[in-house]
């Protein structure tokens, strides 16, 4: 099929990437990597007025370490991310879960900024996000916004950016040294977006540990599995805790059933996968 007739507009500046959304009225959307939205316009379940197409802003892209954080312009390709030595090193949790991003010509051309602006629940970057508690930057008429991830995403494919805003930047503390993590998902297919997925990174300092759970694919939006991690936070990382913590993280996610898999098939997948995703975790820590 054919996408509807739009204008294209290619600004050269976030200032008139944002004005330009701003004269559509919520009637533009932006052209990132293009790996949802051009299916999209084919199918014609999206019929904009205009394409503002981002891929000549060069503010856009690129990764940089500031103040303990690892910042993304949102136009970083995925497969950018996934080579990058400063992830591999200060996030790894990303890097695992970039290679679970569809395959090489999607990571090649898709970015973390249009991930997350799309918000599929079933994606790894929005997991990686609420996992690691990063932050977006939106950027509009009115000035810049910060948004957590519980800010930002609102249900499927939704999120709370105005129609005159631009998600700029993502910004993700960096993992500490000694860090164990993992990324857990079950598809049908290598590629496929995940019928469940599970992010986890844990560390200790002064004898305490911390623990980060998330999942992609169980709920319209990601869960942050806060009491599952309270478990190994108070016990400890022995197999009595690690299984406790799975059955509670299966009972804190609210799934539905579709045509992939049943709400009860999902719940089960989160206590197979949180466990498997947190003892992988426990054994890479130094």
């Amino acid at each position: 099929m054919k996408p509807p007739r739009f204008e294209y507009h290619a600004p050269r500046s976030v200032d008139e990437a944002v004005a330009l959304l701003a004269r559509y009225g919520g009637d533009a959307k932006p052209l990132a990597g293009g790996q949802s939205l051009v299916p999209l316009l084919n199918f014609r379940l999206a019929r904009p007025a205009a394409l503002i197409d981002l891929n000549r802003i060069p503010a856009l892209a690129g990764i940089r370490e500031v103040d303990g954080r690892v910042v993304f312009g949102a136009m970083t390709r995925q497969r950018t991310v996934e080579f990058s030595p400063v992830v591999t090193r200060r996030l790894p949790l990303l890097a695992e879960a970039t290679r679970w991003v569809g395959h090489l010509p999607i990571r090649s051309r898709g970015t973390i900024g249009g991930s997350l602006a799309h918000a599929d629940p079933s994606a790894e970057y929005p997991a990686v996000l609420t996992a690691l508690d990063g932050t977006v930057v939106a950027r509009g008429q009115q000035g810049e916004r910060v948004l957590t991830a519980t800010e930002l995403f609102e249900t499927y494919l939704t999120t709370s950016l105005g129609p005159d805003e631009l998600l700029t930047e993502v910004r993700l503390p960096a993992t500490p040294s000694g860090a164990g993590w993992a990324f857990e998902e079950f598809a049908r297919r290598h590629g496929d977006f995940a019928i469940v997925g599970i992010a986890a990174a844990l560390w200790r300092d002064a004898g305490r540990w911390t623990v980060r759970l998330a999942t992609a694919g169980a709920g319209p939006v990601p869960v942050r599995l806060r009491e599952a991690e309270g478990i190994i936070e108070r016990d400890g990382v022995g197999d009595k805790a690690v299984v406790a913590a799975a059955a509670r993280a299966a009972e804190l996610v609210q799934p539905d059933s579709d045509l992939h898999a049943s709400a009860d098939y999902r719940r089960n997948l989160t206590r197979v996968l949180t466990e498997r995703a947190l003892r992988k975790a426990i054994g890479r820590t130094a």
